[in-house]
């Protein structure tokens, strides 16, 4: 259902001006990098109380997806019923504080679980904050902004991969805290943190709350409010005036929200409730587009997470001499194991493969509201798919490395073009719902590509890697089943 603005004079370009928001972005999504550079990185170097390192290192994945996936879902649903700024606040403490208290874990177990609660955190903040920042861009420059913002990514990769790089080989950062041998790859752990709990006050103490969002509650004068809001920052020093003559919200969606607000129901209900957005996006019209969705976010995590995860161990091979599907680890013995000293060439290669992702961005940010996503994404995924067939033949480290930048920095685009078309494609009231659930997907397609490259990489890694080929192919073909939404109002 829309949503008009009766607005007199100029004051229309004025209120569809993007609210500075450029501040928190790196904040934003900082923090799920961390969470990523840490598996990648820890899991070579703290596993001294393990058997395994490459099973501990898919326990450690496994867990912190499995809370990303269902945070994705409740922190979306909340974010449709509740607002976004409040909801962003609260997922993005919830990661920051147990992701800090993580670092304190004397068991594994317990760090597991530290880490699944703070997965449940940033679970829901990546799906929201698309939401909340599309709903304050123009309908021309939409898709480069949200681009923009995905770009963040990178940013927060690199940031990630260059800060392990700095404190996860010092030595000296070593102290007993108690019974707690504290070394420094916890307090890269406590810094990964920071990201989270610093956004989340920003977003507390500075950010409004989605004027579409309010609109779509019924809630029109603290929609007004912002509007004023952002027309004073955009237009700081300057003596124009904004004059809105209302604001039309149709009476029913009031009446609604009136009556949710006071009924009281049963934990059942609640639960039927909460899923009742599923539903919706597999009815009418929105059933087709939900259902490629589905697809091609189990495509691209099941590729891009398995894969990426377990580059380090496919570099180490071919370091090691011959093809990355030739050799087979060598398993460590118990004795003696330790986790210094660190190799630091893992953080260099993260650094680069992160910082091969700025072609793709760029590309994405000048050519998204040109070309359109559904265009980018179908052609990424096929290249995707090219660079991944290609691994297999690869038989130095730095042959490795190169395809690993080149997938990196071709899958790049289709993240951008997804997290476009996500907000696009569905109304206000399940847009972050419906973006947490296809990111509950993509947690569950990444837990399995993790599975299988950890159990298949010993034996046969032609299999996982060629399975990762097939399935970007088939989300790229699926993608052209996609509506167009390039430069469409939000409704």
């Amino acid at each position: 259902m829309s949503r008009h603005i009766h607005i007199v004079a100029s004051g229309d370009d004025a209120a569809r001006v993007p609210l500075l928001t450029s501040h928190l972005e790196l904040a934003s999504l900082d923090s799920d990098e961390g969470e990523v550079i840490f598996e990648r990185s820890i899991g070579d170097n703290a596993n001294d109380v393990q058997r395994s390192t490459q099973r501990k290192r898919t326990y450690e994945e496994a867990v912190e997806d499995a809370g990303m996936m269902i945070g994705g879902y409740m922190w979306g649903y909340l974010a449709d019923q509740r607002g976004r700024q409040k909801v962003l606040v609260m997922s993005l403490t919830v990661n920051g504080v147990f992701g800090a208290l993580a670092s304190f874990a004397p068991r594994f177990w317990l760090f597991l679980l530290l880490r699944f609660i703070s997965g449940v955190g940033v679970g829901g903040s990546i799906p929201v904050i698309f939401s909340y920042f599309s709903e304050f861009q123009p309908r021309l420059k939409r898709g480069a902004m949200i681009s923009a913002l995905a770009t963040f990514w990178m940013a927060g990769n690199i940031l990630a991969a260059g800060l392990a790089w700095l404190v996860i080989p010092r030595t000296w950062v070593r102290f007993s805290l108690g019974g707690l041998d504290f070394q420094s790859w916890r307090l890269f752990v406590v810094l990964c943190s920071v990201p989270s709990l610093t956004s989340a006050l920003i977003f507390s103490l500075a950010m409004p709350e989605s004027p579409r969002f309010l609109m779509e509650a019924g809630r029109e004068t603290e929609a007004l409010h912002v509007f004023c809001r952002m027309f004073a920052i955009n237009h700081r020093g300057s003596l124009k005036t904004f004059s809105i003559c209302g604001l039309h919200i149709p009476s029913e969606k009031k009446e609604r929200e009136t009556r949710r607000g006071g009924t009281h129901t049963r934990c059942f209900v609640n639960l039927k409730q909460g899923l009742a957005p599923i539903r919706q996006l597999f009815v009418g019209e929105l059933a087709s587009r939900s259902v490629c969705l589905v697809v091609i976010f189990y495509c691209i995590s099941f590729g891009y997470y398995g894969l990426w995860m377990w580059f380090p161990e496919l570099f180490k091979r071919a370091e090691d001499g011959g093809s990355p599907c030739a050799n087979v680890s060598r398993l460590q013995s118990d004795d003696n194991q330790s986790c210094y000293p660190v190799k630091t060439a893992v953080y260099i290669e993260g650094f680069v493969t992160a910082a091969s992702n700025l072609p793709g961005n760029i590309f994405t940010i000048l050519l998204m509201d040109v070309i359109g996503g559904k265009a980018l994404l179908c052609c990424s995924l096929l290249l995707s798919s090219v660079s991944v067939f290609l691994i297999y033949e690869v038989k130095t480290k730095a042959q490795s490395l190169l395809i690993s930048c080149v997938f990196s920095g071709v899958s790049v685009v289709a993240w951008n073009s997804l997290d476009v078309l996500g907000t696009e494609l569905y109304p206000t009231q399940l847009r972050s719902s419906a973006l947490g659930f296809f990111t509950g997907i993509g947690r569950v397609a990444a837990i399995m590509g993790n599975i299988v490259f950890g159990q298949l990489v010993d034996t046969n890694c032609v299999i996982p890697v060629l399975l990762v080929s097939a399935l970007l192919l088939t989300g790229g073909i699926t993608a052209l089943r996609l509506p167009r939404t390039k430069q469409a109002e939000l409704t």
